[in-house]
């Protein structure tokens, strides 16, 4: 696979498992240095959150990320995120998450990147 780049994209949530907090007005605008990613992200409720991951040679993402939740809540929690790359260039990520706070639930989601 050739060189994986997030910086400077921009993501939207598609499809969250029903004890996710994000949805489809929250933006995660990513940043990239060599193997360090990191995004802030808000929208759907949350009023700001922050992750911060490592990048695989694949594109896989290894993250952390917290947030205020729409109740007010801080929130944490870890996510393993697989990369496809859609025909027409986009970047869709397949996430399996937990939370470190709350109910220590999982789910599953996808965010894909916003057509400029």
């Amino acid at each position: 696979m050739s060189r994986i780049s997030y910086d400077n994209r921009v993501f939207r949530s598609v499809a969250n498992t029903p004890n996710g907090e994000v949805g489809g007005e929250t933006l995660f605008r990513y940043r990239q240095q060599g193997d360090l990613v990191w995004a802030s992200y808000a929208g759907n409720g949350i009023v700001e959150g922050h992750l911060i991951a490592n990048v695989a040679p694949d594109g896989a993402l290894d993250m952390r990320y917290h947030h205020r939740s729409p109740s007010g809540a801080l929130m944490t929690g870890l996510c393993r995120s697989r990369l496809e790359i859609l025909p027409d260039g986009r970047y869709r990520l397949h996430e399996d998450w937990q939370w470190t706070s709350g109910d220590m639930s999982r789910g599953q989601s996808i965010v894909e990147e916003v057509r400029k």
